[in-house]
């Protein structure tokens, strides 16, 4: 089973042959866990550009692990925890929450949501239907 994206809805999608998916993106450096995407953290940063050494950083060490469930997630970042679906990390001290979709089988990482703290606690991220 292949995960594709449209509009930041999950859309399954089943092949048969999914060999000619192997490469279909190129990465400058060797990557366990693909990031998809990483646009989410740039527009957030132009907007609090504090948090931008927090998730430079956090991408870093993700893009490069090989988490396979969340007790691995939990050896590199102890703070992060699954809520529903998603695993929610803390960035910048607790100023922002980080909510991703990793499917560990693909090593892949969904950005879902980076919010503050505030807009985190407002609740309305888990009216996502992938929740």
């Amino acid at each position: 089973m292949i995960i594709l994206w449209e509009h930041r809805v999950r859309v399954d999608v089943f092949l048969t042959d999914c060999s000619h998916f192997e490469n279909i993106e190129a990465l400058p450096y060797k990557a366990n866990m693909h990031i998809i995407s990483r646009k989410i953290l740039r527009e957030f940063c132009q907007k609090h550009s504090d948090s931008c050494d927090a998730i430079y950083n956090w991408r870093r060490i993700a893009s490069k692990a090989d988490w396979k469930n969340l007790n691995d997630v939990q050896k590199t970042y102890r703070t992060a925890e699954a809520v529903g679906s998603f695993t929610v990390f803390n960035i910048k001290e607790n100023h922002y929450r980080l909510i991703v979709d990793i499917i560990y089988a693909s090593q892949r990482i969904y950005i879902k949501y980076i919010l503050t703290h505030a807009d985190y606690d407002k609740g309305k991220w888990k009216n996502d239907p992938y929740f």
